[in-house]
């Protein structure tokens, strides 16, 4: 599956900035890729089709869009945009866990696509439903009453094959101890 991200889109949040590029794939082609080397395999991965990957557009966008924007500034600017963005970034997009993993220099692999659950209904509201019980699938209103500390320890007692410490001397916290 090809990425529906706009590539070679001039973005609104460079306007007004004299940018050194046209668009994204300028940037990768005449900066990024020939300044940047990397000896590829083991540590770093890369991906001759990188604008198959969703992942890699938004991360190469934005240190393009910060290149851009720092390159300006002086004495410290580029400095300070390997500091903050480059040496962030690198790892991540070309590591071993980035959006290349399976791919390699000559071969572009898609990424597997976890599977997504769509969210109960109303579970963004300011106050959510209670997930249904497993055996019923009727919602309960018992998970929206406050409960005590004790209460807390002991229903966390009930799922947890942790030991946890008992209850005896337990104050109740309020909002005056500011926590």
């Amino acid at each position: 599956m090809q990425s529906d991200l706009p590539v070679d889109a001039h973005p609104s949040a460079l306007d007004g900035l004299e940018t050194r590029y046209s668009d994204l794939t300028d940037w990768v082609t005449r900066q990024f890729n020939p300044v940047y080397r990397r000896s590829l395999g083991g540590e770093y991965r890369w991906c001759a089709e990188w604008w198959r990957h969703a992942e890699a557009i938004i991360r190469l966008s934005a240190l393009w869009y910060s290149w851009e924007s720092m390159r300006l500034q002086g004495a410290t600017g580029i400095g300070l945009w390997f500091r903050d963005h480059l040496d962030h970034q690198m790892p991540i997009l070309m590591g071993p866990r980035g959006p290349f993993y399976q791919c390699s220099e000559t071969q572009h692999f898609e990424p597997h696509r976890a599977r997504l659950q769509p969210p109960v209904e109303g579970w963004f509201d300011p106050e959510p439903p209670c997930l249904p019980d497993e055996d019923t699938e009727e919602g309960t209103e018992e998970c929206t009453e406050e409960l005590s500390d004790a209460e807390l320890i002991a229903l966390l007692r009930e799922i947890s094959d942790t030991p946890l410490p008992s209850d005896d001397g337990l104050e109740p916290l309020d909002d005056e101890d500011g926590i």
